[in-house]
This record gives structure tokens, C-alpha cells and sequence, in this order.
């Protein structure tokens, strides 16, 4: 790869994957609705010489197309929230097929594990069937089919998988985001399911150079590939997380009939309530594929990640 675009480029993944790619000298085009956002990246990220940025909405095919014309690769890190999913996901994912399409492109989709639905055994593979039970999981498996589907004749996609992440540029874009956000500020947080039962997640700057390599293969487009994280108890990670803020505010956990009673006057959290399966009985996604065909996984011990992560976020 010499020049990539990256949609989305100030969320959460966006971020971690263009730090990534230029801490590579890759050539990376930033693209997102606001300028202003993305100047604070270019700065936040060095002013680097081989970022540039493109103002563009990735609901425009003709956008992202004027855009990615010189790529080598599109990464798709647009993130639709809960409440705009069922309206505006298919649109999304069509929108930036047809450009990829268009212009012949490979094309790496960062999405997560929501079609999988209930998990049928412990480590989830490629391979587990999918049968979401969900509204969110089955508009991601109609995603899905929609990335894979014979009407796209010279888009070549790929689909990576992540767990719920954490990292130095997540916030409000997941679970474990905001309740890290929260500790690092030294402020009363929530943890949204119980406290005793593992979960797996992944830090981003691990995540962003797995899904840089698996782009920079071409024997890996054409195919899902899930990207595993590390397994802790939210008890664990609070403590961890605590102990780097240097403070030991109250971490409240959330479970599903708190988030419905919190969902009467907050739409967020009643979109939440449908997903909260994954609280309960979590799935752990299983990286062989990624160890055999593309090699190791990198998985940073959360006693090093979450410290990171506080330092980072503590400056927002």
C-alpha cells in the first residue's frame, strides 16, 4: 500500500488506524464531515507530512469517490449510531460500495460481532453461524450480505471483526470508553453490565495494526476476519483503571433492567437494551485464522493499555 483514505477518520478506530498507517509512511487521506475535527487530528497527530485531509460525507457515493480516485485502499471506519442504524446503515454501506465499485478498489470494513448473535460454543470463529436474534444484528448481517454481494463487480471488500474496545482515542464511542473516560476525569462512571462476569477487549492501537496488515495482504480480501482482544472482569479493569487515575470514585454497574428503567428518559440507553445479551453471555472471538494466515496476534496486557488510555483521555 502507498496511498490509502480512511472514512471516519476522527472516530475511534478511524484515529488508532490513521496513527497507524503514517506511523507506517503511508500515504493517508483523513476524510470526515468537519474540518475542525480533523485539523485537531492532523495536529493531535503531528502535523505529518504524509496526511492529508478531505472534507466529504461518506453517504455520497460521488463524495468518497472524487476522494479515493489515487487509493490503494479504502477503510471504512464510519460508525452509524444506535438510534440512526435501521435508517441509515444499508444507505451507508451502499453509498461506499458503490464507489469502491466504481473506482475497482479494495476496500476493509471495520465492523464488530453483532450478526454473529448468540454465541453456539466459547471462542466464536469466522466460521459460526449467524443468526442474530436482534433489530442491530440482523440490519449488520444484511451489511453484510450487501459487502459480499455479486452486484458489486470490481469492489474487492473485506470485513474485520472487533470486540468492544478501549483505548487513547476512544471516548463515547464504546461501552468501556465512556466508563474509562469517566475514571480518568475522576467522576462518579457506570460499567454496563456486572462487574463478575468476563469480557474481551481489545485495544485499539492493537487493532489498527492487525487490520493495517490484514489490508496489506491481498489473499485476505473476500473473507471475514475476527480480531481478538484480551478476557478480564469488569472488578479487574475498574481496579486497574482506578489505580492509574490515581482515584477510586464509584464505578456503578449497569445491568439490563437498570438500562431499561434508565431507557424511559434516555434514547441511547433504550437503544442499549437489545444488546445487552452480550453482558450476559459474552462472546469471545476465536483468532486462529488471523494467527495462521496472516500472523501473530498482538494483544497488549490491559495493565499497560488501560494506563495509556487514562493518560490520554485525562487531557480531553
Amino acid at each position: 500500500m502507498k496511498k490509502v483514505i480512511v472514512l471516519g477518520a476522527t472516530g475511534g478506530t478511524g484515529t488508532a488506524i490513521v496513527e497507524e498507517l503514517i506511523n507506517r509512511g503511508i500515504q493517508t487521506i483523513a476524510f470526515g464531515r468537519s474540518i475542525s475535527k480533523l485539523n485537531q487530528l492532523k495536529q493531535k497527530l503531528g502535523n505529518s507530512d504524509v496526511l492529508t485531509l478531505q472534507v466529504g460525507n461518506a453517504f455520497d457515493d460521488m463524495s468518497i469517490y472524487e476522494a479515493s480516485k489515487d487509493v490503494d485502499v479504502i477503510f471504512q471506519c464510519v460508525a452509524v449510531p444506535y438510534r440512526e442504524m435501521e435508517k441509515s446503515q444499508i444507505t451507508l454501506g451502499k453509498a461506499i460500495m458503490s464507489a469502491a465499485d466504481k473506482l475497482g478498489k479494495k476496500i476493509v470494513f471495520v465492523d464488530g460481532i453483532y450478526p454473529y448473535g448468540k454465541a453456539t460454543k466459547k471462542f466464536v470463529d469466522e466460521d459460526h453461524s449467524k443468526k442474530p436474534h436482534t433489530k442491530k444484528g440482523k440490519i449488520k448481517l444484511e451489511l453484510e450480505n450487501l459487502i459480499f454481494s455479486d452486484q458489486w463487480k470490481n469492489a474487492i471488500p473485506l470485513i474485520v471483526r472487533l470486540p468492544d474496545y478501549y483505548g487513547p482515542s476512544s471516548n463515547l464511542n464504546s461501552y468501556l470508553g465512556m466508563t474509562i473516560l469517566n475514571i480518568s476525569k475522576g467522576k462518579i462512571s457506570s460499567y454496563i453490565g456486572s462487574l463478575n462476569i468476563p469480557r474481551e477487549y481489545i485495544y485499539l492501537p492493537d487493532a489498527a495494526k492487525m487490520i493495517v496488515e490484514l489490508a496489506g495482504n491481498s489473499n485476505a480480501y473476500r473473507q471475514n476476519w475476527n480480531i481478538p482482544g484480551n478476557i478480564i472482569t469488569g472488578k479487574r479493569l475498574v481496579q486497574i483503571a482506578q489505580d492509574s487515575a490515581g482515584q477510586k470514585k464509584p464505578v456503578i454497574p449497569l445491568k439490563k433492567t437498570t438500562i431499561k428503567m434508565m431507557g424511559w428518559f434516555s434514547p441511547i440507553m433504550r437503544e442499549m437494551v437489545e444488546m445487552s445479551y452480550l453482558t450476559e453471555i459474552p462472546i469471545f472471538l476465536d483468532g486462529s485464522k488471523y494467527k495462521q494466515q496472516i500472523g501473530p496476534l498482538i494483544q497488549t496486557p490491559f495493565e499497560v493499555g488501560i494506563p495509556h488510555a487514562i493518560r490520554a483521555l485525562s487531557n480531553i
